[in-house]
């Protein structure tokens, strides 16, 4: 019934070029938080990874900030 094609049982290249295109605008964003935050941007890398990507939302949410820190000391 079912024809042999390339697209059977492999990726096609179109998609691994959108998963780098989400990947990059996921990214970004997640290392300006964590830049913006007093935390190392790298950190931002972890929202690619299931349940990491979780534990740093909450982690960013609920700890101490070091920016928040700095800011307190400058006044």
């Amino acid at each position: 019934m079912m024809e042999h094609n390339m697209f059977g049982n492999t990726m096609w290249a179109g998609h691994w070029l959108w998963m780098l295109v989400i990947a990059i605008i996921v990214v970004i964003p997640a290392c300006r938080i964590c830049q913006r935050t007093g935390y190392p941007g790298w950190m931002g890398v972890l929202i690619l990874f299931p349940v990491i990507n979780l534990i740093l939302l909450y982690f960013l949410a609920f700890a101490d900030w070091p920016a928040d820190k700095n800011k307190e000391q400058d006044v």
